[in-house]
């Protein structure tokens, strides 16, 4: 078809069937909002570098969650600051720990709300690293147990969803043992299974409190430059039992995401991570940008790439723009 007799702008020239020839729609039900919890009550700790967002005690939590939950978003993904750090991580897996107070708190306040809580140590080291350390390198086999030992944790707290950040060899295997033997051969597993080692990551760290204290993540996060490695990463997860796979950042790996989306057929989650937020939030305070209209923009665009859900620091505001609550004309 060759102008004039094909006119591509005859589909766009009102908003009916610009909606009608939509090719990529955005949904409520594809938010997940990450939420960092912290001990105490009444406590809500701006996170400077994440303009809108706290570090919440349980009690504040619960009534973020809540909202969020009425603006129809599914589920929220759970970080924590733990009082106490120390070489082994032992808050990490601890009955009582934070993450593990926060989901009972949800799951009793809100059953409907899906809970999925992040699996790492490095919120829960004294030196920042996502895995035990011996003479300054990271020991993978090492980290393994300690890393089930907490994701078992959270299960019986009452997480509906375990996700596992951090990326050592065998994890997933090794957290599927446990959660079958446990009898909770229910819970699903979402791996964070492309994770790259990114600059992107800035704001998070100063939230968690999880900056390495020495060297950095290259030894375990992906490098920016692959692809094929990301492939095989994926593979090897769903090998292991991964329910969910996991792409992150997702901005700036759009790549990444349409290349995994054509090599599985199992739901696919992308992390738009907390340095991608940063910029658009700074952007827009500083008069540069129409933040909304770029905040939908680039959701969309991770939704077109090939991902099922997204995990957003932008949930709450993108959940009032599709409701209508908040005027954004983003789309024609």
């Amino acid at each position: 078809m060759q102008f004039p007799d094909y006119r591509p702008r005859r589909l766009r020239q009102n908003d009916a069937f610009r909606k009608m020839i939509r090719e990529t729609s955005l949904s409520v039900n594809d938010l997940i909002l990450p939420l960092f919890a912290i001990g105490g009550k009444n406590i809500q700790n701006p996170i400077t570098s994440l303009p809108g967002h706290f570090q919440l005690s349980i009690d504040n939590l619960a009534k973020t969650a809540t909202s969020a939950h009425q603006l129809g978003i599914p589920a929220v993904m759970l970080f924590g600051i733990p009082e106490h750090k120390d070489a082994m991580a032992t808050s990490a897996y601890a009955r009582d720990g934070i993450v593990q107070q926060a989901t009972k708190a949800l799951k009793d306040t809100i059953p409907d709300l899906a809970v999925i809580t992040d699996v790492c140590l490095c919120q829960y080291t004294d030196h920042g690293h996502c895995g035990v350390v011996d003479c300054e390198i990271i020991d993978n086999d090492a980290t393994l147990e300690l890393l089930a030992k907490t994701a078992l944790s959270h299960v019986q707290a009452g997480a509906d969803m375990v996700a596992p950040s951090d990326m050592m060899d065998g994890r997933v295997a090794e957290i599927r043992d446990i959660l079958d033997d446990n009898n909770f051969y229910h819970a699903p597993i979402m791996s964070y299974s492309a994770k790259y080692c990114s600059a992107y990551y800035g704001p998070f760290r100063n939230a968690a409190d999880s900056a390495p204290k020495f060297g950095d993540r290259r030894t375990y996060q992906m490098d920016p430059g692959n692809v094929l490695e990301a492939i095989r990463e994926v593979m090897l997860d769903i090998e292991e039992g991964a329910d969910i796979i996991m792409v992150k950042p997702a901005l700036a790996y759009l790549d990444i995401i349409c290349r995994v989306r054509e090599e599985i057929d199992l739901p696919l989650a992308a992390y738009n991570v907390s340095g991608e937020y940063a910029m658009i939030k700074a952007g827009e305070q500083m008069g540069w940008i129409d933040g909304p209209r770029i905040m939908m923009e680039t959701l969309t665009a991770i939704k077109r790439a090939g991902a099922d859900m997204i995990l957003t620091y932008f949930a709450m505001d993108a959940a009032q723009v599709l409701s209508g609550s908040v005027d954004c004309e983003w789309q024609g």
